[in-house]
């Protein structure tokens, strides 16, 4: 077997395995997502379907699967239909280029699926296309509802996709390199590495951005239920509705990925020899297994941040974006600029 066949083998093998892992993830945030609820709202939540509730995530796919797939006369079918899927696939496209580990044997192949030398500017390309899916289920819903919610998601994204953009500029200054391993490799050797520490403004907006950007509470505007009954997917059954709902858990668990690589070290903890390229596949694992542990951690901060924070207006969501987190990420900038000039 040549060198580029076994590459292009392994390749496929990584992708199967972040499918096989992520797929479950999804499913299981929703669980996990229903029982923080209840715990905070001092309730049960599902614990009927399986032991604990764990098989809850079957039955609901079951119940998708089983329900009228129904598409209204009104609307514009093709882009109708299209929808869903625009909307699902940006979220795995992401994934492709986050390093989730080092290697599993000592210089064997980088844990990650494409491994760019533009792995940020791929993602920011690829994130933005996943407003023309919620756009474009507004547009084809033909109703009013559901028009509001696109209308509202795109200049949602917008906003925060500027200022989102503009705060990681700080971390490559520090870095120097556009590559995302090479980010985690300069996280490694030390919790001061992490550049949650060293640059701990552009983290707080990455990660407010990625609320917006998620659709998640307190910036769900776009399918605000109290106002817009449900959005964009107001007119959404079946499968169709559950391909909106997998692409916000698949978003959310993209933006978790991204900001464990960027901010917190990616697969790398300064302890047990774990700053390292892994030299055995037991270490290669647990590094996989730190970098999941990290993601998982944030993922509970967006869940447990839907429950305890009320929604946004809409003219305090756009507020916020134009005119406080721009300029501020802007003024964060200037200053990393001039402190590295300063010291060159």
């Amino acid at each position: 077997m040549t060198e580029h066949q076994q590459f292009l083998l392994f390749s496929l093998v990584k992708i199967a395995c972040v499918i096989a892992v992520l797929m479950p993830m999804i499913a299981y945030a929703v669980v996990a997502e229903r029982r923080i609820s209840a715990f905070i709202q001092n309730r049960i939540g599902p614990n009927r379907v399986g032991p604990l509730g764990l098989l809850q995530p079957l039955a609901d796919g079951v119940k998708f699967i089983l329900k009228e797939d129904f598409t209204p006369d009104h609307v514009r079918k093709a882009y109708f239909w299209l929808a869903p899927a625009i909307t699902m696939i940006p979220a795995f496209m992401t994934i492709a280029v986050i390093p989730f580990g080092s290697s599993l044997t000592a210089g064997g192949q980088k844990m990650v699926i494409a491994d760019l030398n533009v792995g940020i500017l791929y993602t920011f390309g690829i994130v933005s296309l996943g407003v023309y899916g919620i756009v474009l289920a507004g547009y084809a819903s033909n109703s009013k509802y559901p028009f509001l919610g696109g209308i509202r998601s795109s200049s949602q994204m917008i906003s925060y996709e500027i200022a989102m953009g503009m705060s990681v500029i700080p971390v490559f200054m520090l870095v120097g390199d556009l590559n995302l391993s090479s980010v985690v490799g300069y996280q490694a050797g030390g919790f001061h590495r992490w550049l949650i520490l060293r640059a701990p403004l552009s983290f707080a907006i990455f990660m407010v951005a990625a609320f917006a950007e998620t659709n998640r509470l307190p910036f769900d505007l776009p399918e605000s239920e109290q106002e817009l009954v449900g959005g964009y997917h107001t007119e959404y059954s079946s499968m169709k509705f559950a391909l909106f709902f997998m692409g916000e858990y698949a978003n959310m668990i993209a933006a978790s990925a991204m900001m464990v690589t960027l901010f917190l070290g990616g697969w790398s903890l300064p302890m047990f020899g774990l700053d390292h390229p892994a030299a055995s596949i037991g270490l290669g694992l647990v590094q996989i297994g730190v970098f999941l542990a990290k993601m998982l951690v944030l993922m509970v901060v967006f869940i447990w941040v839907r429950w305890m924070w009320p929604r946004f207006r809409y003219d305090q969501l756009m507020d916020l974006g134009w005119r406080r987190f721009i300029p501020l990420a802007l003024a964060n900038i200037f200053l990393y600029a001039t402190v590295l000039w300063l010291k060159a």
